[in-house]
């Protein structure tokens, strides 16, 4: 059919665009153009106007510059398809496509970035993150403010050094562009450079915004006013009083939004970590109110020479507007989330155990069955029945003779605190030798308190 060919024709013209890296907002045109191709051939045949593919046309439109990151594929008919940036937009288009209003939920996947790796600082092409969102209709800022303590409580529990977690509001941003003199069809992609102020100085920001993205450097001088400043509700109550932000509907929206949480945050006892900063934008399209962003301000100690330096840990916001792209009626569901960025955080703590020369326990076994002498395998795997009978995580070596000094050895290697060893004179006296690995003491211990002796010794404190 004439109108199938036209929107393959289509099709193809997304690709080369996003191939090209053209620019965003001509993408999404495009894309929007596709989109009503196809919901339009759906109502001549007598279909929904918008029938939602799962794995198709998906990530399009919803990222920004960071676009071009995106894996992309095509299907044995042409159909563009693309690997998972991210698990928000999967995360919204499961909340559309299953009408769900209300949920909050927590979700570890792969996701994969067309970017250069680099392996040290915990960034890879592949890599796990770990997601919480919740959804649904409530009262301003609460969930955000339960979203900023999960942050806060993960980075603490870790132990991985001194951390600041940024927030913004994208409504400020929006305002703060508006009032300097930014166009708006120039908002997002002006974001996009304030968003390399954690990576690049002002001066080569600018330089950006001015020679590449055609803002007059009047604007520009304006937005290096307010991105350079940082506080906390002393910043707020000032902005508010703002001659020009003050008048700005959006701004002073989410000035008062940002107060309120702050607010909340104070009542957590977490303000001291959290930072309202203006030169946070976050890049991604589909933010629409709080923005935030962890960073580790000091990753060095004692047994570490140099510091380790992996950027931002965690990061998310409000989405407001994104299941309501995918809704074929356009019902909105407001969302804020977190994504904890798995590899980088590893990184650090992988560097930091090999640069201590520390020895990481590799298994969550309690203690390792041995025999002190060869034809002992029987007692050995009774024994050990016994143990997995008492909900005890034990091992045993595969083989029927093993070397007494190949068993502890292997203790040693893999960090089981225990062995309990069965010899001839052990068998005739009813007792289990047992030994700790670590301090080479041994007991002999009554078979029959030998499962609570066990539970004793490892229990954690």
């Amino acid at each position: 059919m004439a109108e199938e060919a036209a929107v393959r024709a289509q099709g193809e013209v997304v690709r080369r665009l996003k191939q090209d890296k053209a620019d965003p907002d001509e993408i999404a045109k495009e894309v929007a153009k596709l989109l009503e191709m196809k919901a339009q051939l759906g109502a001549d045949e007598g279909k929904h106007k918008f029938v939602l593919k799962t794995p198709k046309e998906t990530l399009t439109g919803k990222y920004g510059e960071d676009s071009k990151l995106i894996y992309d594929l095509k299907d044995q008919g042409g159909e563009l398809l693309s690997l998972r940036y991210d698990l928000t937009v999967p995360f919204a288009r499961y909340l559309a496509m299953n009408k769900i209003a209300n949920i909050k939920r927590y979700h570890i996947a792969k996701v994969y970035r067309r970017d250069n790796p680099a392996m040290t600082r915990g960034r890879y092409r592949e890599f796990y993150q770990c997601d919480f969102d919740i959804a649904g209709q409530f009262d301003p800022m609460i969930p955000d403010a339960e979203c900023l303590k999960i942050v806060h409580e993960i980075l603490s529990d870790l132990q991985l050094g001194d951390f600041l977690i940024k927030v913004n509001d994208r409504r400020i941003l929006d305002g703060m562009f508006a009032v300097c003199g930014v166009p708006d069809s120039k908002f997002r992609t002006i974001c996009s450079s304030v968003d390399k102020l954690d990576k690049m100085p002002w001066e080569e920001v600018r330089s950006e915004m001015v020679g590449e993205k055609g803002l007059s450097p009047e604007a520009a001088d304006r937005i290096g006013e307010y991105v350079q400043l940082h506080g906390g509700l002393d910043l707020i109550e000032r902005l508010l009083q703002d001659a020009k932000l003050s008048q700005n509907k959006l701004a002073k929206e989410g000035l008062g939004d940002m107060k309120l949480l702050f607010e909340y945050l104070t009542l957590f006892g977490i303000t001291g970590k959290i930072s309202f900063d203006l030169s946070l934008a976050r890049g991604l399209d589909y933010y629409t109110g709080v923005i935030f962003e962890a960073v580790l301000l000091q990753q060095e100690n004692d047994h570490v020479e140099e510091p380790v330096s992996v950027g931002s840990v965690a990061g998310g916001g409000r989405y407001d507007g994104l299941v309501g792209m995918f809704d074929p009626k356009g019902r909105k569901v407001p969302c804020v989330g977190v994504s904890i960025g798995i590899e980088r955080i590893f990184s650090i703590l992988e560097q930091r155990v090999e640069a201590s020369e520390e020895k990481i326990r590799t298994t969550e076994t309690q203690v390792l069955v041995a025999s002190a002498q060869k034809k002992l395998l029987e007692e050995r795997l009774k024994l050990i029945s016994e143990l997995w009978d008492a909900g005890i995580k034990a091992e045993v070596l595969y083989k029927k003779n093993p070397k007494l000094l190949n068993q502890l050895q292997y203790c040693e290697d893999t960090g089981i605190p225990l062995v309990a060893i069965v010899g001839e004179q052990e068998l005739k006296d009813g007792v289990v030798k047992l030994r700790v690995v670590a301090t080479r003491e041994e007991v002999n211990v009554r078979r029959e308190n030998l499962v609570e002796e066990i539970r004793m010794r490892t229990r954690r404190p």
